[in-house]
């Protein structure tokens, strides 16, 4: 029962089927890029962290992923080509790692209002992984 209800809301998510080429090279034309705030690391992603994909970053205790996904928080909302003009962001912390203070500092690196910023990130803390796609399917 639990896997349909899990189908059912994929389904209303994604078109499920087949598109031509021609259709999804449409689609891939409003594609756009978020800067990880270093050009070496965005030409290594070519040009970024992809919008319309999932980005998984995963690594050792103390390699670098929360800074990562502080640093996304504040350069998701910079305005950039494609006519994209910044957005929100949804931060779901599975650790207890989130600090606003360090959105702040990140800000401030790319002269940004740092409250601004804090008041374009949504948080919620998720407890289990089941929680964790609670939390997901609320947000879709």
């Amino acid at each position: 029962a639990k896997v349909d209800k899990i189908k059912e809301a994929a389904n209303k998510l994604v078109e499920p089927g087949f598109l031509t080429a021609s259709e999804y090279s449409e689609k891939r034309k409003s594609v756009f890029h978020i800067t990880t705030g270093s050009q070496e690391f965005d030409k290594l992603l070519g040009g970024g962290i992809e919008s319309m994909a999932i980005t998984e970053a995963f690594g050792e205790f103390r390699t670098g992923k929360t800074q990562m996904s502080h640093t996304f928080c504040v350069t998701a909302q910079i305005p950039g080509a494609n006519g994209y003009y910044g957005g929100k962001v949804i931060f779901i912390d599975t650790e207890n790692t989130f600090r606003p203070d360090r959105l702040r500092g990140i800000a401030d690196r790319f002269n940004l209002d740092p409250e601004a910023i804090l008041d374009n990130v949504l948080y919620a803390r998720a407890y289990t992984s089941e929680h964790q796609m609670e939390l997901l399917d609320y947000v879709a």
